[in-house]
């Protein structure tokens, strides 16, 4: 069997995500203390006992989750003995996952994946004024159908596909008049659903350059080691290593598709056979179902979880 390791992104925060891991395990209260530390901030008070609003906001949102992976990644290396460098072929991360992903390869400390998290955030939320932009799901049309309908709608302002998530589902973001237009275009097309996301941003496209920017700021100032097992990038649908191409990527990311699809077939073709989602929810999870048919896909994010995998003897 070869293992992967996938880390979620943002929409799969729920409040008291990682409190049944911190209460059971110490390993997993560490990370959410070094987090708190690195923020000057509770942030496990917010994660763990909301309110809601305050855990969904982009810049709580993006470490919150990270720190929920980390956890759950330490308890797993310290109870059931996973060492990424020897049990995982390659690790990935949707988004924001991506970061998740670097600091459990460890080519990224907690703290600095944490602080990182809070810039690209604050920076992804002030790049837009709300209202201006917006996302789409369109669902049952493939990537090559969503970028007619995107360059169809673009007269209307900047539109793009943001996600392709696999399994016939397509984000777009843009300008929100020429992503509502692109909405109606797309069900012109026979998409079997459009619809608006309840998002903050239009994430993933070009109006978000200047967060991008802050980005290429930040990253300069933080270290990047190589990692521990090869990141499937979300730009480039391939593994990478190198601490130079790493945070290249990471900036080129801000702005540009996240080629989930892609990298779930990759790993799949490279031989991955189990696909392990680390932190909140099963999103990532149901995807990697439909993406890779042949191979099994699971999620580990509460005590039971840990006790299956120990179980299964990974």
């Amino acid at each position: 069997m070869t293992t992967a390791f996938v880390f979620p992104g943002q929409g799969s925060q729920s409040v008291g995500m990682g409190k049944a891991l911190a209460d059971a395990f110490p390993a997993a209260r560490r990370v959410f203390d070094e987090v708190d530390g690195a923020l000057s901030q509770r942030l496990s008070e917010i994660i763990w006992n909301g309110p809601a609003d305050m855990l969904t906001l982009t810049e709580n949102a993006q470490p919150d989750l990270m720190a929920v992976s980390l956890a759950a990644m330490r308890v797993l290396e310290e109870e059931a003995g996973v060492d990424l460098k020897r049990d995982a072929a390659f690790v990935a991360g949707h988004s924001l996952g991506e970061y998740s992903a670097l600091a459990a390869a460890r080519a990224l400390s907690i703290a600095d994946a944490a602080r990182l998290l809070r810039t690209r955030g604050l920076a992804m939320q002030k790049a837009v004024p709300v209202g201006k932009g917006a996302m789409a799901a369109l669902i049952g049309l493939e990537l090559n159908e969503v970028r007619l309908v995107a360059a169809e709608a673009a007269n209307a302002g900047i539109c793009a596909a943001a996600n392709d998530n696999g399994g016939g589902q397509v984000v777009l973001s843009g300008d929100k008049l020429a992503v509502e237009r692109a909405i109606e275009f797309a069900k012109s097309r026979g998409a079997k659903r459009a619809m608006l996301l309840p998002v903050s941003a239009p994430f993933h496209c070009s109006l978000m350059q200047p967060a991008a920017d802050a980005m290429a700021e930040a990253l300069a100032k933080v270290s990047v080691k190589p990692p521990a097992v090869p990141v499937v990038a979300n730009v480039l649908a391939r593994p990478i290593s190198d601490p130079a191409e790493i945070v290249r990527s990471l900036i080129a990311q801000v702005t540009a598709t996240v080629r989930w699809r892609e990298s779930v077939l990759f790993m799949a073709q490279a031989g991955v056979t189990s696909f392990y989602e680390v932190g909140a929810g099963k999103v990532l999870t149901g995807l990697n179902k439909r993406i890779a048919e042949a191979a099994t896909a699971s999620s580990i994010g509460v005590p039971d979880d840990i006790s299956r995998y120990k179980a299964a003897g990974g």
